[in-house]
Protein backbone atom coordinates (compact mmCIF):
# COMPACT_ATOMS: atom_id res chain seq x y z
CA UNK A 1 0.00 0.00 0.00
CA UNK A 2 0.96 3.42 -0.72
CA UNK A 3 2.63 5.51 2.06
CA UNK A 4 -0.19 7.56 2.08
CA UNK A 5 -2.89 5.25 1.09
CA UNK A 6 -6.42 6.74 0.39
CA UNK A 7 -9.75 6.32 2.35
CA UNK A 8 -13.17 5.29 1.56
CA UNK A 9 -15.63 5.61 4.57
CA UNK A 10 -18.78 3.90 3.88
CA UNK A 11 -21.85 4.57 6.26
CA UNK A 12 -24.86 3.42 6.82
CA UNK A 13 -27.65 5.24 8.75
CA UNK A 14 -29.19 3.30 11.64
CA UNK A 15 -27.40 0.27 11.26
CA UNK A 16 -27.11 -1.55 14.45
CA UNK A 17 -24.01 -3.73 15.36
CA UNK A 18 -26.45 -6.72 16.18
CA UNK A 19 -28.04 -6.50 12.48
CA UNK A 20 -24.78 -7.96 10.66
CA UNK A 21 -23.44 -11.26 10.37
CA UNK A 22 -20.05 -10.30 11.60
CA UNK A 23 -21.55 -9.28 14.97
CA UNK A 24 -23.22 -12.76 15.20
CA UNK A 25 -26.67 -11.83 13.10
CA UNK A 26 -27.57 -14.98 11.57
CA UNK A 27 -30.50 -13.51 9.05
CA UNK A 28 -29.15 -11.05 7.37
CA UNK A 29 -27.52 -11.63 3.80
CA UNK A 30 -24.81 -9.02 3.03
CA UNK A 31 -21.91 -10.66 1.33
CA UNK A 32 -19.96 -7.78 0.68
CA UNK A 33 -19.84 -6.18 4.06
CA UNK A 34 -19.10 -9.66 4.94
CA UNK A 35 -15.93 -10.01 2.89
CA UNK A 36 -15.04 -6.68 4.33
CA UNK A 37 -14.83 -7.74 7.83
CA UNK A 38 -13.20 -10.88 6.93
CA UNK A 39 -10.13 -9.61 5.94
CA UNK A 40 -10.46 -6.34 8.05
CA UNK A 41 -10.28 -5.24 11.79
CA UNK A 42 -13.86 -5.66 13.13
CA UNK A 43 -14.33 -3.74 16.36
CA UNK A 44 -16.91 -5.83 18.36
CA UNK A 45 -17.23 -2.94 20.76
CA UNK A 46 -17.66 0.19 18.93
CA UNK A 47 -20.11 2.73 19.89
CA UNK A 48 -21.58 6.20 18.73
CA UNK A 49 -21.29 8.98 21.24
CA UNK A 50 -24.80 10.52 20.62
CA UNK A 51 -27.49 8.06 19.58
CA UNK A 52 -29.25 10.56 16.72
CA UNK A 53 -27.86 11.21 13.67
CA UNK A 54 -26.71 14.31 13.35
CA UNK A 55 -24.95 15.10 17.02
CA UNK A 56 -23.64 11.43 16.28
CA UNK A 57 -22.01 12.61 12.93
CA UNK A 58 -20.55 16.08 14.56
CA UNK A 59 -19.14 13.82 16.95
CA UNK A 60 -17.29 11.37 14.17
CA UNK A 61 -16.78 14.36 11.48
CA UNK A 62 -14.92 16.58 14.88
CA UNK A 63 -13.95 13.93 17.59
CA UNK A 64 -15.48 16.13 20.19
CA UNK A 65 -18.51 15.40 22.19
CA UNK A 66 -21.49 17.52 21.87
CA UNK A 67 -20.99 19.13 24.67
CA UNK A 68 -17.90 20.71 23.14
CA UNK A 69 -19.30 21.63 19.82
CA UNK A 70 -23.03 22.26 20.75
CA UNK A 71 -24.22 20.37 18.10
CA UNK A 72 -26.98 18.85 20.28
CA UNK A 73 -29.54 17.57 18.25
CA UNK A 74 -31.06 17.53 14.66
CA UNK A 75 -31.23 21.19 14.12
CA UNK A 76 -28.25 22.51 15.93
CA UNK A 77 -25.69 24.01 14.30
CA UNK A 78 -22.52 22.10 13.79
CA UNK A 79 -19.85 25.37 14.05
CA UNK A 80 -17.93 25.68 10.89
CA UNK A 81 -14.69 26.64 13.26
CA UNK A 82 -15.13 22.96 14.59
CA UNK A 83 -12.17 21.25 12.74
CA UNK A 84 -13.17 17.65 11.34
CA UNK A 85 -11.27 14.91 9.42
CA UNK A 86 -11.62 16.61 6.34
CA UNK A 87 -9.89 19.57 7.59
CA UNK A 88 -6.94 17.57 9.38
CA UNK A 89 -6.87 15.49 5.59
CA UNK A 90 -7.12 17.91 3.72
CA UNK A 91 -4.73 20.09 5.28
CA UNK A 92 -2.38 17.18 4.70
CA UNK A 93 -2.77 17.09 0.91
CA UNK A 94 -5.71 15.09 0.83
CA UNK A 95 -8.74 15.51 -1.75
CA UNK A 96 -11.74 15.25 0.47
CA UNK A 97 -14.98 14.50 -0.88
CA UNK A 98 -18.53 13.40 0.39
CA UNK A 99 -21.18 12.09 -1.27
CA UNK A 100 -24.57 11.60 0.36
CA UNK A 101 -25.94 12.08 3.85
CA UNK A 102 -24.41 14.13 6.99
CA UNK A 103 -27.25 15.84 8.46
CA UNK A 104 -24.68 19.52 8.95
CA UNK A 105 -27.13 22.17 10.22
CA UNK A 106 -26.49 25.85 9.11
CA UNK A 107 -24.71 26.91 6.66
CA UNK A 108 -21.93 25.25 6.15
CA UNK A 109 -22.55 22.27 4.48
CA UNK A 110 -19.16 21.36 3.27
CA UNK A 111 -17.21 21.04 6.62
CA UNK A 112 -13.52 20.70 5.16
CA UNK A 113 -14.91 18.67 2.32
CA UNK A 114 -13.81 20.00 -0.97
CA UNK A 115 -16.95 18.62 -3.22
CA UNK A 116 -20.02 17.47 -1.96
CA UNK A 117 -20.93 15.36 -4.90
CA UNK A 118 -25.15 15.09 -3.60
CA UNK A 119 -27.24 17.20 -1.52
CA UNK A 120 -28.83 16.10 1.94
CA UNK A 121 -31.56 13.90 2.62
CA UNK A 122 -32.49 15.84 5.56
CA UNK A 123 -32.79 19.85 5.95
CA UNK A 124 -30.40 22.21 7.33
CA UNK A 125 -32.47 24.86 8.83
CA UNK A 126 -33.40 24.82 12.39
CA UNK A 127 -37.15 23.30 12.05
CA UNK A 128 -36.17 20.22 14.01
CA UNK A 129 -35.05 22.04 17.53
CA UNK A 130 -36.52 19.59 20.63
CA UNK A 131 -38.34 22.34 23.15
CA UNK A 132 -36.76 20.81 26.74
CA UNK A 133 -39.54 23.74 28.52
CA UNK A 134 -42.29 22.09 27.45
CA UNK A 135 -41.38 17.84 27.40
CA UNK A 136 -45.29 17.68 27.03
CA UNK A 137 -45.51 19.00 23.90
CA UNK A 138 -45.39 16.10 20.83
CA UNK A 139 -43.86 18.28 17.77
CA UNK A 140 -45.21 16.78 14.62
CA UNK A 141 -42.25 16.27 13.16
CA UNK A 142 -41.15 13.36 15.72
CA UNK A 143 -40.99 9.61 14.86
CA UNK A 144 -44.35 7.93 15.08
CA UNK A 145 -45.27 4.63 14.76
CA UNK A 146 -45.99 4.85 11.15
CA UNK A 147 -42.98 3.88 10.55
CA UNK A 148 -43.95 0.18 11.63
CA UNK A 149 -47.43 0.11 11.21
CA UNK A 150 -47.28 0.86 7.32
CA UNK A 151 -43.83 -1.76 7.26
CA UNK A 152 -43.43 -3.50 4.04
CA UNK A 153 -42.53 -4.09 0.21
CA UNK A 154 -42.60 -0.44 -1.89
CA UNK A 155 -41.78 0.33 -5.48
CA UNK A 156 -40.17 3.66 -5.01
CA UNK A 157 -39.24 5.48 -1.72
CA UNK A 158 -37.50 9.14 -1.11
CA UNK A 159 -34.26 6.88 0.71
CA UNK A 160 -34.16 4.76 -2.85
CA UNK A 161 -34.06 8.06 -5.14
CA UNK A 162 -31.70 9.34 -2.77
CA UNK A 163 -29.12 6.73 -2.03
CA UNK A 164 -29.19 5.30 -5.77
CA UNK A 165 -28.06 8.90 -6.43
CA UNK A 166 -25.22 9.14 -3.68
CA UNK A 167 -23.84 5.49 -5.00
CA UNK A 168 -24.16 6.82 -9.09
CA UNK A 169 -22.15 9.79 -8.08
CA UNK A 170 -19.54 8.20 -5.45
CA UNK A 171 -19.01 4.87 -8.34
CA UNK A 172 -18.62 7.83 -10.86
CA UNK A 173 -16.37 9.63 -8.71
CA UNK A 174 -13.89 6.77 -8.63
CA UNK A 175 -13.80 6.49 -12.50
CA UNK A 176 -12.91 10.34 -12.60
CA UNK A 177 -9.87 10.21 -9.55
CA UNK A 178 -8.63 6.99 -11.59
CA UNK A 179 -8.56 8.99 -15.00
CA UNK A 180 -8.13 12.49 -14.01
CA UNK A 181 -4.36 13.06 -13.52
CA UNK A 182 -4.31 14.76 -9.86
CA UNK A 183 -2.07 12.37 -8.07
CA UNK A 184 -3.19 13.69 -4.51
CA UNK A 185 -4.51 10.51 -2.26
CA UNK A 186 -7.99 11.11 -1.25
CA UNK A 187 -10.61 10.43 1.34
CA UNK A 188 -14.15 10.23 0.20
CA UNK A 189 -17.35 9.77 2.18
CA UNK A 190 -20.09 7.83 0.92
CA UNK A 191 -22.86 8.48 3.29
CA UNK A 192 -26.30 5.84 2.80
CA UNK A 193 -29.93 7.01 4.52
CA UNK A 194 -30.73 3.29 4.65
CA UNK A 195 -31.81 1.26 7.13
CA UNK A 196 -33.01 4.09 8.30
CA UNK A 197 -37.00 3.89 8.57
CA UNK A 198 -39.28 3.75 7.27
CA UNK A 199 -39.02 0.15 7.02
CA UNK A 200 -40.37 -0.39 3.42
CA UNK A 201 -37.97 -1.39 0.37
CA UNK A 202 -38.72 -2.58 -3.20
CA UNK A 203 -37.79 -5.91 -4.31
CA UNK A 204 -35.59 -7.67 -4.89
CA UNK A 205 -34.27 -6.81 -1.43
CA UNK A 206 -37.71 -7.46 0.28
CA UNK A 207 -37.96 -10.94 -1.08
CA UNK A 208 -34.62 -11.65 -0.17
CA UNK A 209 -36.33 -12.51 3.42
CA UNK A 210 -39.55 -15.16 4.29
CA UNK A 211 -41.53 -13.94 6.80
CA UNK A 212 -40.39 -17.44 8.33
CA UNK A 213 -37.02 -16.66 8.64
CA UNK A 214 -36.84 -13.18 10.31
CA UNK A 215 -36.27 -12.76 13.75
CA UNK A 216 -38.05 -11.38 16.45
CA UNK A 217 -37.28 -9.01 19.47
CA UNK A 218 -35.54 -10.78 22.36
CA UNK A 219 -36.60 -8.61 24.84
CA UNK A 220 -40.06 -7.70 25.18
CA UNK A 221 -41.62 -4.69 26.50
CA UNK A 222 -43.29 -6.74 29.70
CA UNK A 223 -40.09 -8.60 30.17
CA UNK A 224 -38.07 -5.26 31.83
CA UNK A 225 -39.02 -2.28 33.89
CA UNK A 226 -39.42 0.39 31.71
CA UNK A 227 -37.13 3.51 33.14
CA UNK A 228 -38.45 6.99 32.54
CA UNK A 229 -36.70 7.94 29.28
CA UNK A 230 -38.01 5.20 28.20
CA UNK A 231 -41.17 6.18 28.46
CA UNK A 232 -40.71 9.87 27.42
CA UNK A 233 -39.79 8.30 23.75
CA UNK A 234 -42.91 5.85 23.49
CA UNK A 235 -44.82 9.04 24.43
CA UNK A 236 -42.90 11.81 21.86
CA UNK A 237 -42.70 8.70 19.26
CA UNK A 238 -46.37 7.94 19.77
CA UNK A 239 -45.52 4.34 20.79
CA UNK A 240 -48.54 4.04 23.06
CA UNK A 241 -50.86 5.42 19.96
CA UNK A 242 -51.06 2.33 18.00
CA UNK A 243 -51.42 -1.22 18.87
CA UNK A 244 -48.64 -2.90 16.84
CA UNK A 245 -49.24 -6.65 15.56
CA UNK A 246 -46.61 -9.13 15.36
CA UNK A 247 -47.16 -9.30 11.95
CA UNK A 248 -46.29 -6.06 11.41
CA UNK A 249 -43.13 -5.97 13.70
CA UNK A 250 -42.16 -9.09 11.44
CA UNK A 251 -42.78 -6.57 8.67
CA UNK A 252 -40.74 -4.04 9.83
CA UNK A 253 -37.69 -6.23 10.67
CA UNK A 254 -37.83 -8.22 7.34
CA UNK A 255 -37.94 -4.61 5.56
CA UNK A 256 -34.70 -3.76 7.47
CA UNK A 257 -33.21 -6.55 6.93
CA UNK A 258 -33.89 -5.69 3.31
CA UNK A 259 -32.50 -2.01 3.94
CA UNK A 260 -29.70 -3.98 5.15
CA UNK A 261 -29.48 -6.17 1.81
CA UNK A 262 -29.36 -2.93 -0.32
CA UNK A 263 -26.98 -1.12 1.53
CA UNK A 264 -24.42 -4.16 0.89
CA UNK A 265 -25.33 -4.22 -2.76
CA UNK A 266 -24.05 -0.32 -2.70
CA UNK A 267 -21.60 -1.36 -1.12
CA UNK A 268 -20.36 -4.15 -3.67
CA UNK A 269 -20.68 -1.74 -6.24
CA UNK A 270 -18.30 0.71 -4.38
CA UNK A 271 -15.46 -2.01 -4.03
CA UNK A 272 -15.95 -3.52 -7.76
CA UNK A 273 -15.64 0.20 -8.87
CA UNK A 274 -12.40 -0.04 -6.61
CA UNK A 275 -11.05 -2.85 -7.78
CA UNK A 276 -11.53 -2.04 -11.28
CA UNK A 277 -9.79 1.51 -11.18
CA UNK A 278 -6.67 -0.23 -10.01
CA UNK A 279 -7.25 1.78 -6.16
CA UNK A 280 -8.18 -1.12 -4.07
CA UNK A 281 -4.75 -2.26 -3.15
CA UNK A 282 -3.93 1.61 -2.06
CA UNK A 283 -6.98 2.32 -0.19
CA UNK A 284 -8.14 1.77 3.46
CA UNK A 285 -11.71 0.69 3.72
CA UNK A 286 -13.76 1.93 6.58
CA UNK A 287 -17.35 0.37 7.42
CA UNK A 288 -19.46 2.31 10.12
CA UNK A 289 -22.92 3.82 11.09
CA UNK A 290 -23.89 6.82 13.07
CA UNK A 291 -26.09 5.37 15.15
CA UNK A 292 -28.35 2.06 15.83
CA UNK A 293 -31.97 1.03 15.93
CA UNK A 294 -33.93 -0.28 18.48
CA UNK A 295 -36.01 -2.42 16.42
CA UNK A 296 -38.71 -3.41 18.65
CA UNK A 297 -36.17 -5.19 21.36
CA UNK A 298 -37.87 -3.57 25.04
CA UNK A 299 -40.87 -2.42 22.89
CA UNK A 300 -39.13 0.34 21.65
CA UNK A 301 -38.16 1.78 18.09
CA UNK A 302 -35.77 3.99 16.62
CA UNK A 303 -32.54 4.95 18.77
CA UNK A 304 -32.25 8.01 21.14
CA UNK A 305 -31.01 6.07 24.41
CA UNK A 306 -28.28 4.38 25.54
CA UNK A 307 -29.33 0.66 24.47
CA UNK A 308 -26.69 -1.46 23.05
CA UNK A 309 -28.90 -1.90 20.24
CA UNK A 310 -29.59 1.96 19.73
CA UNK A 311 -26.12 2.82 20.59
CA UNK A 312 -23.82 0.23 19.36
CA UNK A 313 -22.54 0.57 15.64
CA UNK A 314 -20.69 -1.63 13.51
CA UNK A 315 -16.98 -0.39 12.98
CA UNK A 316 -14.58 -2.34 10.39
CA UNK A 317 -10.75 -1.16 8.76
CA UNK A 318 -10.11 -2.88 5.94
CA UNK A 319 -6.62 -2.79 4.68
CA UNK A 320 -5.16 -6.16 4.33
CA UNK A 321 -1.63 -5.06 3.50
CA UNK A 322 -1.52 -2.69 6.48
CA UNK A 323 -3.44 -4.33 9.32
CA UNK A 324 -3.87 -7.94 10.10
CA UNK A 325 -7.57 -9.46 10.04
CA UNK A 326 -8.69 -9.91 13.56
CA UNK A 327 -11.40 -8.84 15.72
CA UNK A 328 -11.32 -6.44 18.56
CA UNK A 329 -13.82 -6.69 21.86
CA UNK A 330 -12.32 -3.47 23.93
CA UNK A 331 -14.95 -0.24 23.89
CA UNK A 332 -13.88 2.14 21.09
CA UNK A 333 -16.20 5.07 19.38
CA UNK A 334 -16.90 7.42 16.64
CA UNK A 335 -15.25 9.85 18.18
CA UNK A 336 -11.64 7.88 18.03
CA UNK A 337 -12.20 8.00 14.10
CA UNK A 338 -10.77 11.57 13.61
CA UNK A 339 -7.64 11.06 15.29
CA UNK A 340 -7.06 7.34 13.54
CA UNK A 341 -8.04 8.56 10.15
CA UNK A 342 -4.97 11.75 10.73
CA UNK A 343 -2.59 9.40 11.84
CA UNK A 344 -3.36 7.11 8.86
CA UNK A 345 -2.99 9.71 6.84
CA UNK A 346 0.24 11.38 8.21
CA UNK A 347 3.29 9.86 8.72
CA UNK A 348 2.76 7.34 11.86
CA UNK A 349 3.39 9.92 14.08
CA UNK A 350 0.42 11.86 16.58
CA UNK A 351 -0.80 14.70 15.04
CA UNK A 352 -0.54 18.22 16.84
CA UNK A 353 -4.67 18.08 17.12
CA UNK A 354 -5.80 22.12 16.79
CA UNK A 355 -8.09 21.38 19.10
CA UNK A 356 -8.87 18.77 22.70
CA UNK A 357 -10.19 15.94 21.27
CA UNK A 358 -12.84 13.15 23.18
CA UNK A 359 -11.59 10.37 20.91
CA UNK A 360 -8.41 8.72 20.67
CA UNK A 361 -6.04 6.75 18.02
CA UNK A 362 -7.65 3.24 17.05
CA UNK A 363 -3.94 3.02 15.45
CA UNK A 364 -2.89 0.56 18.49
CA UNK A 365 -5.77 -1.65 18.65
CA UNK A 366 -5.67 -1.67 14.36
CA UNK A 367 -1.86 -2.96 14.96
CA UNK A 368 -2.66 -5.48 17.58
CA UNK A 369 -2.05 -3.92 20.68
CA UNK A 370 -3.97 -2.70 23.51
CA UNK A 371 -6.10 -0.17 23.30
CA UNK A 372 -7.95 2.77 25.54
CA UNK A 373 -10.89 0.71 25.81
CA UNK A 374 -13.10 4.24 27.13
CA UNK A 375 -16.75 5.22 25.84
CA UNK A 376 -18.28 8.68 26.85
CA UNK A 377 -21.88 9.55 25.22
CA UNK A 378 -24.02 12.40 26.08
CA UNK A 379 -27.65 12.76 24.52
CA UNK A 380 -29.05 16.07 24.48
CA UNK A 381 -32.50 15.79 22.21
CA UNK A 382 -35.92 15.14 22.43
CA UNK A 383 -37.61 12.98 24.77
CA UNK A 384 -34.74 14.29 27.38
CA UNK A 385 -35.31 16.46 30.06
CA UNK A 386 -31.69 17.33 31.33
CA UNK A 387 -28.37 16.15 29.67
CA UNK A 388 -28.36 12.57 30.01
CA UNK A 389 -24.72 11.18 29.84
CA UNK A 390 -23.19 7.70 29.20
CA UNK A 391 -19.61 6.00 30.37
CA UNK A 392 -18.87 2.35 28.89
CA UNK A 393 -15.77 0.79 30.46
CA UNK A 394 -14.79 -2.91 30.50
CA UNK A 395 -18.28 -5.00 31.28
CA UNK A 396 -20.07 -2.12 32.71
CA UNK A 397 -22.45 0.86 31.42
CA UNK A 398 -23.53 3.50 33.45
CA UNK A 399 -25.98 6.10 32.40
CA UNK A 400 -27.02 9.51 34.49
CA UNK A 401 -28.90 11.98 33.88
CA UNK A 402 -30.28 14.62 36.67
CA UNK A 403 -33.49 13.84 35.46
CA UNK A 404 -33.76 10.35 36.11
CA UNK A 405 -32.61 7.39 38.32
CA UNK A 406 -29.14 5.88 37.24
CA UNK A 407 -28.73 2.72 35.57
CA UNK A 408 -25.54 0.03 35.75
CA UNK A 409 -25.39 -2.94 33.56
CA UNK A 410 -23.03 -5.56 33.53
CA UNK A 411 -22.40 -6.16 29.77
CA UNK A 412 -20.61 -9.74 30.27
CA UNK A 413 -22.70 -11.11 32.51
CA UNK A 414 -26.34 -9.20 30.84
CA UNK A 415 -25.38 -8.73 27.62
CA UNK A 416 -29.44 -7.50 26.75
CA UNK A 417 -29.27 -5.16 30.09
CA UNK A 418 -32.25 -6.66 31.66
CA UNK A 419 -30.77 -5.97 35.04
CA UNK A 420 -30.38 -2.45 36.28
CA UNK A 421 -27.88 -3.01 38.95
CA UNK A 422 -28.03 0.61 40.13
CA UNK A 423 -30.08 0.62 42.57
CA UNK A 424 -28.17 -2.79 44.16
CA UNK A 425 -26.55 -2.32 47.28
CA UNK A 426 -23.86 -4.75 46.42
CA UNK A 427 -22.90 -1.94 43.60
CA UNK A 428 -23.37 0.97 45.79
CA UNK A 429 -19.51 1.39 46.05
CA UNK A 430 -19.23 1.60 41.91
CA UNK A 431 -22.03 3.57 41.05
CA UNK A 432 -20.90 6.25 43.73
CA UNK A 433 -17.42 6.04 41.90
CA UNK A 434 -19.13 6.35 38.26
CA UNK A 435 -21.08 9.31 40.08
CA UNK A 436 -17.94 10.85 41.25
CA UNK A 437 -16.37 10.79 37.22
CA UNK A 438 -19.45 12.12 35.83
CA UNK A 439 -19.33 15.45 38.27
CA UNK A 440 -15.34 15.36 37.00
CA UNK A 441 -16.22 15.06 33.63
CA UNK A 442 -19.08 17.53 33.41
CA UNK A 443 -20.86 20.58 34.53
CA UNK A 444 -24.38 19.25 34.18
CA UNK A 445 -26.42 22.09 35.26
CA UNK A 446 -24.10 24.64 33.34
CA UNK A 447 -24.79 22.02 30.27
CA UNK A 448 -28.22 21.90 30.74
CA UNK A 449 -28.69 25.83 30.90
CA UNK A 450 -26.90 26.06 27.56
CA UNK A 451 -29.00 23.38 25.66
CA UNK A 452 -32.16 25.13 27.15
CA UNK A 453 -30.58 28.68 25.63
CA UNK A 454 -29.51 27.13 22.54
CA UNK A 455 -32.82 25.42 21.76
CA UNK A 456 -34.61 28.97 22.63
CA UNK A 457 -32.53 30.46 19.83
CA UNK A 458 -33.00 28.76 17.40
CA UNK A 459 -36.71 28.61 17.43
CA UNK A 460 -36.77 31.93 17.60
CA UNK A 461 -34.16 31.80 14.31
CA UNK A 462 -36.37 29.72 12.57
CA UNK A 463 -39.64 31.36 13.17
CA UNK A 464 -37.63 34.60 11.98
CA UNK A 465 -36.12 32.70 8.86
CA UNK A 466 -39.99 31.11 7.93
CA UNK A 467 -41.20 34.95 7.42
CA UNK A 468 -40.94 36.22 3.91
CA UNK A 469 -38.87 35.06 1.23
CA UNK A 470 -36.42 32.48 3.15
CA UNK A 471 -33.23 31.57 1.54
CA UNK A 472 -32.10 27.79 2.05
CA UNK A 473 -28.81 26.37 3.45
CA UNK A 474 -29.13 22.98 1.91
CA UNK A 475 -26.35 21.86 -0.38
CA UNK A 476 -26.81 23.02 -3.90
CA UNK A 477 -24.53 20.33 -6.18
CA UNK A 478 -22.40 22.06 -8.90
CA UNK A 479 -22.73 20.01 -12.03
CA UNK A 480 -21.16 22.32 -15.07
CA UNK A 481 -22.50 20.59 -18.14
CA UNK A 482 -20.02 22.74 -20.21
CA UNK A 483 -16.85 20.26 -19.26
CA UNK A 484 -18.69 17.00 -19.55
CA UNK A 485 -19.07 14.28 -22.39
CA UNK A 486 -17.35 15.90 -25.66
CA UNK A 487 -17.22 19.42 -25.95
CA UNK A 488 -14.89 21.87 -27.85
CA UNK A 489 -11.87 23.32 -26.54
CA UNK A 490 -10.29 19.73 -26.74
CA UNK A 491 -9.17 17.76 -29.27
CA UNK A 492 -11.81 14.79 -29.90
CA UNK A 493 -8.93 12.44 -29.66
CA UNK A 494 -7.49 13.82 -27.01
CA UNK A 495 -10.55 14.09 -24.99
CA UNK A 496 -11.69 10.57 -25.81
CA UNK A 497 -8.15 8.88 -24.41
CA UNK A 498 -8.31 10.98 -21.33
CA UNK A 499 -11.95 9.64 -20.96
CA UNK A 500 -11.08 6.01 -21.32
CA UNK A 501 -10.06 3.65 -18.34
CA UNK A 502 -7.61 1.98 -19.26
CA UNK A 503 -6.05 4.38 -21.88
CA UNK A 504 -6.22 2.29 -24.82
CA UNK A 505 -3.17 -0.04 -25.05
CA UNK A 506 -2.49 0.23 -21.96
CA UNK A 507 -2.74 -3.02 -19.63
CA UNK A 508 -6.27 -3.62 -18.07
CA UNK A 509 -6.24 -3.83 -14.36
Amino acid sequence: MARRPNILVLMADQLTAGALPAYGNRVARTPHMDALAERGVVFGGAYCNSPLCAPSRAVLMSGRLPSATGAYDNAAEFPSQAPTFAHYLRHAGYRTILAGKMHFCGPDQLHGFEERLTTDIYPADYGWTPDWQHPDVRLDWYHNMDSVTSAGPCVRSNQVDFDEEVAFNARQRLFDIARDGDARPFLMVVSLSHPHDPFTIPDPWWSRYGDAEVDMPQVRREEVAADPHSLRLRRVCAMDGHEVTEAQVRAARRAYYGACAFVDDQVGMLLAALRSCGLEQDTVVVLLADHGEMLGERGLWFKMSFFEAACRVPLVVHAPGVFAAGRRGAPVSLADILPTLAEIAGDGLAPDYVTPLDGQSLLPQLSGSAGHGEVLGEYLAEGALAPIVMLRRGTAKFVHSPADPDQLYDLAADPEERVNLAADPRYAAAVGAFRAEVTRRWDLPALHRDVLASQHRRRFVAEALRQGTPTPWDHQPVRDASRLYIRNGVKLDDLEAMARLPRAGAPTV
